[in-house]
């Protein structure tokens, strides 16, 4: 019952996933938005919202061993992004170079990917900077400063947004009536909107629940659902959007929903652990921050330098998640 359950709820998120993306390029053409701003910031915050609430529900739970969970959640989301994440966009646009126009080239707005990625890596870093259970007369000023960084990352995106999408090269809303398909009214799509995203929050949380029922049964540790079991859970199912928009060679989109989840989770959940938690990293901790940052250098030399995630990025991407992998179901 617990693996029909599972395979219900990845379905549900999957096809969550396609509806959202369909209506996020309406909404970003409706609101005038390019596409590096739309990726960026509409789809990568509302995909992410799922994964942010574990810790949240962690904390305010304060079960015994709450805090530990809140924090392997917070950090495992933005390493998985920076590896697993990367190399399926990589293999992606290996697999589907036939039916792109631009074949394995990532056809994306550049200064917006790679602002993001700088933007991570700073950040990021910084998490691992005060992964040493600073005191709150730190952690909260820290924790403000991090608020503070993501509102001036959302402002500078907007006044740098890219090109709009072309209003051809969008599918017909999905719910809307085919009379009206090609263009819909704005409520309409907002209602689809809400409707994908829903459908993503409610089939994750169903998708951690029954994660948590099987490896229950399977005896495995409590550091080893919160940082490698619910990222994947949350995370990597509702990245189901880049896949589809890389299939379709929409890359500024699919890319952007990535780099931008990566920003937004290295600073506000970040903010958030450090304020609400003493902020103590591990060596599991430790180790997926430091593999997660050798991630996102990898994804920032293959976009700067070559235009394009090759065979090596996604080897060296695969080995980064092996690698943790690896060291957490040996401890």
């Amino acid at each position: 019952m617990h693996v029909a359950l599972l395979l219900i709820s990845f379905a549900v998120i999957l096809a969550g996933a396609l509806v959202f993306t369909n209506a996020v390029e309406w909404l970003g053409n409706k609101l005038s938005i390019g596409e590096g701003a739309v990726g960026s910031l509409l789809a990568a915050v509302g995909t992410a919202m799922p994964e942010t609430l574990i810790p949240i529900v962690a904390v305010l739970g304060g079960a015994e061993g709450s805090e530990e969970v809140a924090i392997g959640a917070i950090i495992g989301a933005p390493f998985l992004l920076a590896t697993v994440a990367m190399a399926l966009v990589g293999l992606a646009a290996l697999g589907y170079r036939g039916r792109r126009d631009q074949g394995r080239e990532l056809k994306a707005h550049k200064p917006t990917l790679e602002r993001d990625l700088k933007f991570f890596l700073v950040f990021f870093a910084a998490g691992l900077a005060l992964g040493w259970g600073a005191p709150a007369a730190v952690r909260i000023p820290a924790a403000i400063g991090l608020v503070v960084a993501y509102g001036l990352y959302v402002r500078y995106t907007l006044l740098n947004q890219g090109e709009e999408q072309a209003e051809s090269t969008i599918k017909g809303l999905t719910i809307a009536p085919s009379r009206i398909q090609d263009d819909p009214p704005t409520a309409l799509v907002v209602t689809q909107l809400l409707i994908g995203l829903g459908a993503m929050v409610g089939g994750a949380h169903l998708f951690v629940e029954e994660l948590l029922s099987v490896a229950e049964s399977l005896g495995v540790e409590a550091i080893v659902l919160s940082l490698v079991l619910a990222p994947l859970a949350t995370e990597l199912p509702e990245k189901a959007n880049s896949f589809f928009w890389v299939r379709d060679g929409k890359d500024a989109l699919a890319l952007g929903n990535i780099t931008g989840a990566m920003a937004f989770q290295a600073t506000l959940p970040i903010a958030f652990g450090l304020a609400f938690t003493e902020w103590h990293l591990d060596r599991f901790g430790v180790l997926s921050v430091i593999l997660g940052l050798a991630g996102g250098g990898v994804a920032y030399w293959s976009l700067h330098l070559r235009g394009r995630f090759d065979a090596l990025s996604i080897i060296a991407w695969t080995l980064l998640y092996g690698i943790f992998l690896g060291y957490v179901l040996a401890s």
